[in-house]
């Protein structure tokens, strides 16, 4: 009997777009998900006695580099950000090139100095076999065929999703969230780059097979965690075919050689991968030292990501960026600074709305004594934040 909800509608219908690889193809999909319900690394967030990470969840993600977090944020906190979501997408630009949103207003980020909404066309592979983020998407992933009636162009990335989004904003600062942060990189945990994944059903472009990490590859302190990691808060269900897709185990390896292991493999199937597989409402924290991608979307459930990421102070001080998410920089103690404030911004926002709840200590900022309030004053500060982000 097959684990997880029943995608076998959509996983056909994808696979058919594959011509004489697709029952290959629908055969992949169908084992990932088993195997992915398999491995024992899904379930509520749990703390031991002492506050630290349940030892059962910090083993498994450091044997496979992912978790799923079950059941995370609750209805209420998934209906504000379905309609926040909603009206955001009526804030983008009409086209690629168009300056104003379906309602003739200015569309969001037109007036930013770093980047914002990154469009594809549907279901290509924008970025695999380029020179990209530093030439990591190696190969290139199928390109599929949309239909007759489908846009030039489809929504496929939002960066610096915070200043844009004020629920994405009060879920960064989920106390719960953050705790597992400062479990995994340490009290003094900073920052590192924010956005919204769009993989809309029928449209969504495919993403290289890559690792994320790029400049602590060849250092002495090299471990499984130096590039940090990313959580991946779903909107909606994350399936095999819109899902992102990873080899367990590869954030250990160190950087791997990805055209050798789709040769190996004969496709871009590649072998022992397994889709994030989780409902509304889970988060996902994914190492970004993992070997992950994933296919364009050809089935019939759209994906939404909030996506954001931590990584240990000790990776980013004095270290100079990759330039792949913002402007090359040296990242010192005040850049690093800088770019928490938003963690304060976003527990203010968070309070604001759940009063009731016990909002996360942030230890820098407690140490510091600086205080955050969110407001029109501070929203207008988060304009092109980004431009901080600390990319490794």
């Amino acid at each position: 009997m097959m684990k997880g909800p029943d995608y076998s509608k959509s996983i056909n219908a994808c696979a058919a777009n594959y011509g004489k690889d697709a029952e290959a193809v629908a055969r992949y999909m169908f084992e990932g998900q088993e195997r992915a319900y398999s491995l024992g690394n899904r379930g509520p967030i749990r703390f031991d006695e002492e506050g630290a990470l349940h030892k059962e969840i910090s083993d498994a993600y450091s044997k496979y580099g992912f978790y799923v977090f079950e059941n995370v944020i609750d209805e209420q906190e998934m209906a504000d950000i379905r309609d926040d979501m909603e009206a955001l997408r009526e804030r983008f630009p009409v086209s690629p090139d168009a300056k104003h949103d379906q309602h003739g207003r200015p569309a969001i980020g037109v007036d930013c100095k770093g980047p914002g909404l990154r469009w594809s066309k549907p279901l290509s592979d924008p970025l695999g076999g380029t020179q990209a983020s530093n030439g990591r998407h190696q190969v290139k992933l199928k390109e599929l065929q949309p239909d007759s009636e489908a846009p030039d162009s489809a929504p496929f990335i939002l960066v610096g999703s915070l200043q844009f989004s004020e629920a994405a904003l009060r879920t960064y600062a989920h106390p719960q969230i953050l705790k597992v942060a400062e479990a995994v990189n340490g009290e003094d945990f900073a920052p590192f780059n924010e956005v919204l994944f769009i993989k809309d059903a029928g449209l969504g472009a495919a993403v290289s097979w890559h690792q994320d990490g790029d400049t602590h590859w060849d250092s002495p302190d090299f471990d499984e965690g130096i590039h940090g990691f990313n959580f991946m808060a779903q909107v909606y269900a994350s399936t095999p075919v819109n899902g992102v897709w990873v080899v367990p185990g590869t954030h250990k390896l160190g950087k791997m050689d990805i055209k050798a292991m789709v040769k190996k493999s004969g496709s871009e199937r590649l072998i022992d991968a397994v889709p994030l597989v989780c409902n509304p409402g889970d988060v996902v924290i994914c190492n970004r030292q993992l070997v992950h991608g994933s296919f364009a979307n050809a089935g019939f459930e759209p994906r939404l990501t909030i996506n954001f990421g931590f990584h240990r102070r000790s990776s980013v001080l004095n270290v100079t960026g990759a330039g792949i998410h913002s402007p090359v920089a040296v990242y010192t103690g005040e850049h690093i600074r800088e770019r928490s404030k938003v963690i304060g911004y976003a527990k203010s926002a968070r309070q604001q709305k759940y009063p009731q709840e016990t909002p996360f200590t942030y230890k820098p900022h407690e140490a510091s004594g600086e205080k955050f309030q969110w407001n029109g004053d501070a929203q207008k500060k988060l304009k092109d934040y980004n431009l901080l982000d600390l990319s490794i």
